[in-house]
């Protein structure tokens, strides 16, 4: 046996089931290990979409995902998924291959400070120098990547140690760890509960923290012993339900929507599991609502959130306490509910709307209708903002974006992986025509792996979310518009079923035929932005009825 074995039972050891990416030279002698082991290994087309595979299963199990690549140029690729891993929560282990390092012929071929590279992007970056270490440092690694905050963690494991003999004296398979946290200070946990009763008008707000660790039902048993109102943040969806009665919006946006009229008129928000990672759903002022922070650490203190309290420890322990001592909230929270009918109403005003090519407000709200109990995953794009904020989830995770490092590129491997690992939900990948090209390949890897999946690429030639930008900066539109290949043979190219829309009332029946017959298929959807300009609160004409 060999360090690369002796690595990969190390991974067995800790409940590793999958590994994803693109093995090189480097690490021949672990792809040989994995190849011998119970591990599958998936061989995707880019370590980018490997690692965003990798990032998902963490997201969704809350196992660890792992993904490997070779030196060089294949570790770098893997930078924005690092990124996206870590600032989004997600554990993963990406392992790099090296050349070897304590006797080598081929100079300075290839060869950049990989561990350093990886240490800003990643809770752990370390590099094996003997096989004596292989054991603890797995160890080590996996324990930091699941630990709250979950995130990224690296490995570098050189060609030549890859290859070292386990001896006799070498140290073997550490017990996997069971990690628990404490229960929160008694005493901010009174305080909580005094400034909680004594609020004129608190609000709930649901953060990235809530759709892990299985807290879902912990908070909405909280929502509904309290009958706080509550809202979200965009990564926060679904955590509870959003047809909740005391649901009352998302904070797709910081500021200006209707649900901002409710939260500057709060003077608490409990605030749980929510961090400054995420694009923040509302600016704290000197004067604004005084916030508790419920999570397992402390607040990362902004100019925009520093909280008045923080009450630290096992969320779902925390809430439990706080719902038995407070009990039903008596409180006047009509406004809350009145902002809230606002703002459906709004939501529903182009529920009829069958003008092509289609607005977004109604692709929203005729995806809804089709996806209730499937699973969305979302690239990053203008359309985001409308699918955080018009969408309804029902369970956790069943809207998939990325509102802290927002990166393009990631939606359609994070659909594979869901469809991947549920093979008889309804999985839908939404994106761009601009961030589609970014991983595109990857429909081969979707098409080999026999998923059951549906994209759909939301066209408008451009990168819209910075025209948006653009035109509200009162600039030229300029510099951000392109020509697509045709997606119709694209997609019939790698295998997959290419579909064109010509018309709105066509989206759902589509969508539909392609759930119930199966495999890959790639829908082309031209879309209309013009309505961009109406998200804002402030070009509403109704905003003083509230």
């Amino acid at each position: 046996m060999n360090a690369s074995d002796l690595l990969v039972k190390a991974l067995e050891q800790e409940g590793i089931e999958i590994v994803y990416g693109i093995p090189g030279e480097e690490n021949l002698d672990l792809l040989e290990a994995l190849r011998k082991s119970s591990i599958k290994l998936i061989l995707t087309r880019h370590e980018q979409g490997a690692a965003f595979m990798a990032a998902t299963y963490g997201r969704m199990t809350g196992k660890i995902g792992v993904a490997i690549s070779t030196l060089g140029p294949g570790a770098t690729n893997f930078t924005t998924s690092a990124a996206y891993a870590n600032l989004g929560g997600f554990p993963i282990l990406l392992i790099t291959g090296q050349k070897p390092i304590k006797k080598s012929k081929q100079g300075r071929f290839q060869i950049i400070d990989v561990v350093a590279m990886m240490k800003p992007l990643c809770k752990y970056s370390k590099q094996i120098i003997d096989v004596a270490m292989v054991s603890s440092t797995v160890a080590e690694a996996v324990k930091i990547a699941k630990e709250e905050k979950p995130g990224c963690v690296h490995i570098e494991f050189p060609e030549d140690i890859s290859a070292q003999k386990v001896e006799a004296d070498t140290p073997t398979l550490l017990p996997k760890l069971e990690t628990s946290y404490p229960i929160a200070n008694p005493h901010a946990l009174e305080k909580a509960v005094a400034m909680i009763k004594n609020a004129k008008f608190p609000l709930v707000l649901i953060g990235n923290a809530g759709s892990r660790n299985n807290l879902s039902a912990k908070i909405t048993q909280f929502i509904n012993t309290t009958k706080l109102p509550f809202f979200n943040t965009q990564m926060g969806k679904g955590a509870v339900a959003e047809n909740n009665p005391q649901f009352i919006g998302t904070a797709a946006l910081s500021a200006g929507d209707y649900l901002h009229e409710a939260i500057k008129k709060a003077d608490l928000i409990l605030s749980i599991g929510n961090d400054v990672i995420e694009k923040p759903g509302f600016f704290m002022e000197k004067d604004s609502a005084k916030v508790i922070h419920i999570n397992y650490s402390s607040a990362i203190l902004d100019n925009v959130y520093f909280p008045t309290l923080e009450v630290l420890g096992d969320i779902g322990a925390t809430l439990d306490i706080l719902g038995k001592s407070l009990g039903e909230c008596s409180q006047d929270f009509s406004y809350a509910y009145k902002v809230r009918d606002f703002l459906l109403n709004h939501i529903a005003k182009l529920d009829n709307d069958n003008s092509f090519p289609i607005k977004p407000q109604k692709l929203v709200r005729d995806i809804n209708k089709v996806m209730a109990d499937g699973y969305v995953a979302l690239d990053n794009g203008m359309y985001k903002l409308w699918f955080a904020r018009n969408y309804q989830c029902l369970h956790p995770n069943s809207l998939l974006l990325d509102n802290a490092l927002a990166t393009m590129g990631a939606g359609l491997p994070s659909a594979m992986e869901v469809a991947r690992l549920y093979p008889n939900k309804k999985v839908l990948a939404v994106v761009g025509d601009g961030g589609f090209m970014m991983n595109s390949q990857e429909l081969e890897t979707a098409i080999r792996l026999n998923l059951n999946l549906v994209v759909m690429i939301l066209n408008d030639s451009g990168y819209g979310m910075i025209r948006w930008k653009q035109a509200g900066m009162k600039l030229q539109d300029f510099g951000l518009t392109f020509n697509n290949p045709d997606f119709v043979k694209y997609a019939n190219a790698y295998g997959a079923n290419g579909i064109r829309l010509s018309k709105t009332e066509e989206l759902i029946p589509t969508l539909e035929s392609c759930f119930k017959s199966g495999g890959v298929h790639l829908i082309d959807m031209p879309i209309d932005y013009s309505e961009n300009k109406k998200v804002l609160l402030d070009e509403l004409k109704n905003k003083a009825t509230i």
